[in-house]
C-alpha cells in the first residue's frame, strides 16, 4: 500500500507540533522555576522544529490536512507537554498542613528527614498547628501521605515556591 505524499507531509507536520509544542510548554515550565539555561536550549530547539512545521504549511496551502495536521500537532503537544513536565517534577513545592494532631505529624516528618516550620493558631474548630514543608516537587506524595497517616482530617495545601533572588530587592 502505497501512502500519498500528502498524508506523509501531514503526519510529518504533526509529529513536528508535537515536539516543538511540547517543548515549548516544558520551556514555560523551566521560566518560571527560573532554569535559564535549560530554556535557551529548549527554545533554540523549539523555534528551529517550529520553523520547518510553519514552512511545510505555507508551501502547501492547496492541501487542507496539512493545516488540519498542524492543529492537531499543536493540541496534541499541550497535553504531551503538561505530562511530560509532571513526570520530570523538577522544582520545589511547599506543603501546608493544618493539623490538630500538628505537633506530631512535625515529629514523623522530622524523622523522615524533611524540615518542618510550626505555627499555632486557632481554627473553626479550636487550637491548630500549620506546618511549612519545602521539599522537591517528587517528594511532595510522601508528606502528604505521611500527614495523613497521622491526621487522617487535617487539610492540606501544596504551592510551587520560586525561589527570590537577595540582589533583586
Amino acid at each position: 500500500m502505497v501512502i500519498p505524499e500528502s498524508i506523509t507531509l501531514a503526519l510529518l507536520i504533526f509529529v513536528a507540533r508535537v515536539f516543538d509544542v511540547s517543548l515549548g510548554t516544558f520551556r514555560h515550565a523551566m521560566i518560571i522555576r527560573s532554569k535559564r539555561g535549560i530554556a535557551f536550549f529548549i527554545a533554540f530547539t523549539e523555534s528551529l522544529i517550529w520553523v520547518f512545521a510553519v514552512s511545510k504549511v505555507i508551501t502547501n496551502l492547496t492541501e487542507p490536512v496539512t493545516a488540519l495536521a498542524f492543529a492537531l500537532g499543536f493540541a496534541t503537544g499541550t497535553f504531551v507537554g503538561i505530562t511530560m513536565e509532571s513526570f520530570f517534577k523538577i522544582g520545589e513545592q511547599v506543603v501546608k498542613v493544618f493539623s490538630v494532631k500538628g505537633k506530631e505529624v512535625a515529629v514523623k516528618l522530622r524523622s523522615e528527614g524533611f524540615r518542618v516550620t510550626e505555627f499555632s493558631g486557632k481554627g473553626r474548630d479550636g487550637e491548630v498547628v500549620l506546618l511549612f514543608v519545602q521539599v522537591r516537587r517528587k517528594d511532595t506524595k510522601n508528606i502528604l501521605k505521611l500527614a495523613r497517616e497521622i491526621d487522617k482530617s487535617c487539610f492540606l495545601v501544596v504551592e510551587d515556591i520560586k525561589w527570590v533572588d537577595s540582589a533583586i530587592l
